[in-house]
This record gives structure tokens, C-alpha cells and sequence, in this order.
């Protein structure tokens, strides 16, 4: 199970108000507005989704249309556990054209399912790749009546512009719950779809999410959780304001992405929040570890320790020089091992802040339980920092201005 630990000079304190705050974050897991923390025993969404990929999973391609929490959590356990299936997957989340015409030059579009992702269906991205994509369906002689054959949405569950298009074109619609935004996601058919597409089990994601609950929940289980957030606010309070998501996975790099947009988007408000910064070892010890180990103190570094390795390779050799041989009794996993112990004695040795959290592997279940874990610490650390986690004004403010200079330019 994921577990984590506090490394630092500065103590970790318990929340003086804990009665309160706790209080407070029960009502918010448990509220009805709120249903990111009850999904892992939602099985209707699972089963909705299971009956759409029987009827599309003859496909050869599937195509992600999405942006931020409609994209980022399913690239992540894409790129995390890979795909079994021989299904080629395409990746829709910006809007450069060079871009798209480089995806879209690699794929036959009449052998291709087309997942369309937005929870508002106005999303201005979103809809300008879903009108290049119908245009390709239409120079391959798919017509509009034909569209319930190539698309799937997914979507609010009663309203919006998606909505309304999958009645007018019979396409299968499945719903993310009204209560949940977009990046808390990723356990909806956001990203079971994708998974099952993939060869990934969502049973074992939610298994490993529900594995985890109580230790995030629970009035007694939940002290050390509690402890963490409280360290984190008072490193706040001081001026230590960037966060570092640095996973010892190459796999697990897109975990720090789908981290960034969570705590930017959910805690960056009213002058508030920590400056996600996404980082992989050992491949950063070589870039960024110079400035997070002597640079300015004010970052709080997450490093995360995969501690059994699906594969390993033996490092036995007999080339000559003095570092070969001192690798050749070696295998490379102990080496990732080595690296990720050497950092950790280093930060600690420069004072700097770190939160060692450590997963038995990269796997279904310790992915649900990364998900959780991140989740839950945005929703407190809202709570600590007294701002709204679940709302984003800096980023509607920008499609009201993106929409109005269209509109002065058409």
C-alpha cells in the first residue's frame, strides 16, 4: 500500500484546530455536490462503460479528444501501464495544427473510434478537434448517419452541447457525474474507456483506490495524513510555495503532469497555492536536482520510490574501466535504488523539505491509490489554505476572453 513519510528539518506539527478541520473534511468527502471520493464504489459507471467498449472494441485506433483533467489522467495510466491489445492510441489535448496533422497522417479514420471528452461540451478545444475529425469521416465517405459508428461522448449526464449532438446522431454517450469535475476524473468513464482499450483492469484500480479509504478518511487512521497537510500548510505560511512531484519511474512521469494541473488549478487562488514543478529521476538528478538541492529553500520536494520493478536487467560485464566493474555485480533496478537513496541523503544533508512516499510498483492498484492520495491532499490543503479546490476562475476568465477576440475576428 502507499505509504509516505515526512523528511525535514522543520517539524511536522498536528493541525491545532483538528476537530474542526476534520470535521469540515468529512462533510466535503461525504457531500452530495462533492463524488470524487464515493467513486471507486460507483460500479454503474464501470458497467455503463464495459457495455460501450463490447460494441466498439474491434477498433484499431482510438483517438482521445479532451483537454486538462479530460486528458491528462487517461494519458497517465496510459503511458503508466501501457497497452496489451494492439489498439494504436492518439492523444487529441492541444490545438496545434502541425501537431494534429502529424497524429492524424499515422491512422486510417474508417478504423477508428473517436472519444470525444468534455464534461461542459462547449469546451472551444474540444470542438474544434471534434469538427476536423467529422470532416475526415466525411472525405472518407462517412456521412453524419453514419457518425453512431466512429464517435462515443462523454459528458455531463443531462445537459450541455455533447448531450444534445449524441441524441441528434444516436452516439453513445457515456455521463461523468455532475458532482465531479474534470480533474478529479480520471476514475469515471473518463478514463476507464481508454483502460479498457488499453488492457487495464478497472476493477484493480478501484480496488487499490478503496484499499486506501480509510487511511484517508478515517478520524484515527488518518493523523499522519492530517500531519502532512498541516507541514505543508506551515511551509506555505513561511514562503515555501513550489511543490515538486519527482517520481523514480519513467512510467510514472505522467503522474506528474496529471498532479500538476490538480494542485495548480484547485489551490492557485487569492494569492494563495504551491507552484507544482514535474520532475523524473534518475533522469533529473542530471538537470533540475542542482537547483532543488542548493538552490533558493523554498520548495518541497515528493519523491516517489517504486519498490519492486516489474523487469530488472543483470549489469555483469567485462569491459574494462573502473565504473564497469564496480556495476558488474550489480543489477539495474539496485541501481535506480542506489540513485533514489543517494538524493534523499543528499537533500537531507541541504536542509531541503521532502516527502518520501513509496508504492510496492506501478500497477492498477497503486495508481488508484496515487489518485486518491492526490486528490484528497488538494481537497485538505483547499481546506488548510481556505480556497475553493473545486472551482477555477483564472481558467474561465481566459475562455471569456479566448471567445470574445473570435468573436471581434470573425
Amino acid at each position: 500500500m502507499l505509504n509516505w513519510n515526512i523528511r525535514s528539518h522543520f517539524p511536522a506539527t498536528t493541525t491545532p484546530n483538528f476537530e474542526e478541520i476534520f470535521k469540515s473534511y468529512q462533510e466535503t468527502l461525504n457531500s452530495p455536490d462533492i463524488g470524487f471520493f464515493r467513486l471507486p464504489q460507483n460500479k454503474e459507471l464501470l458497467n455503463e462503460t464495459k457495455n460501450v467498449y463490447e460494441k466498439f472494441k474491434h477498433k484499431k485506433y482510438f483517438i482521445h479528444v479532451g483537454i486538462g483533467g479530460s486528458a491528462l489522467g487517461p494519458d497517465m495510466f496510459l503511458k503508466a501501464l501501457g497497452s496489451s491489445k494492439g489498439v494504436e492510441f492518439i492523444f487529441l489535448n492541444n490545438i496545434d495544427p502541425d501537431d494534429f496533422h502529424r497524429q492524424l497522417s499515422k491512422i486510417k479514420i474508417s478504423e477508428a473510434l473517436i472519444y470525444i471528452v468534455s464534461k461542459s461540451g462547449t469546451t472551444a478545444e474540444t470542438v474544434a478537434a471534434m469538427s476536423i475529425l467529422a470532416n475526415k469521416l466525411n472525405q472518407a465517405g462517412i456521412k453524419e448517419d453514419q457518425y453512431k459508428n466512429y464517435f462515443v461522448f462523454c459528458t455531463d449526464p443531462v445537459k450541455g452541447d455533447l448531450r444534445k449532438i449524441g441524441k441528434e446522431w444516436n452516439v453513445e454517450t457515456l455521463s461523468v457525474p455532475s458532482n465531479i469535475g474534470g480533474r478529479f476524473s480520471v476514475l469515471t468513464p473518463v478514463g476507464f474507456l481508454p483502460m479498457l482499450f488499453a488492457g487495464i483492469n478497472p476493477e484493480k484500480v478501484l480496488k487499490g483506490a478503496t484499499e486506501l479509504q480509510a487511511k484517508l478518511s478515517g478520524k484515527t487512521e488518518c493523523v499522519d495524513f492530517f500531519k502532512l497537510a498541516s507541514w505543508l500548510k506551515d511551509l506555505h505560511d513561511q514562503g515555501i510555495r513550489q511543490t515538486v512531484m519527482m517520481p523514480y519511474s519513467s512510467l510514472l512521469k505522467e503522474y506528474s503532469a496529471w498532479f500538476v494541473q490538480l494542485w495548480a488549478e484547485s489551490l492557485g487562488k487569492e494569492g494563495k497555492g504551491m507552484t507544482p514543478i514535474p520532475a523524473y529521476g534518475a533522469t533529473d538528478q542530471h538537470s533540475q536536482m542542482q537547483l532543488f538541492m542548493e538552490g533558493p529553500e523554498d520548495k518541497t520536494i515528493f519523491l516517489i520510490e517504486v519498490e519492486k520493478f516489474q523487469y530488472d536487467f543483470d549489469l555483469k560485464n567485462s569491459i574494462s574501466g573502473e565504473s564497469f566493474k564496480t556495476l558488474s555485480s550489480f543489477k539495474l533496478g539496485t541501481l535506480m535504488k542506489a540513485e533514489f537513496e543517494g538524493t534523499l541523503a543528499a537533500l537531507g544533508e541541504n536542509k531541503r523539505h521532502v516527502v518520501h512516499l513509496k508504492v510496492p510498483a506501478v500497477n492498477e492498484e497503486s495508481l488508484g491509490q496515487l489518485v486518491l492520495f492526490s486528490e484528497c491532499l488538494t481537497v485538505l490543503m483547499g481546506q488548510l489554505l481556505r480556497v475553493d479546490p473545486f472551482n477555477q476562475p483564472g481558467v474561465e476568465a481566459g475562455k471569456k476572453y479566448a471567445y470574445a477576440w473570435l468573436k471581434s475576428h470573425s
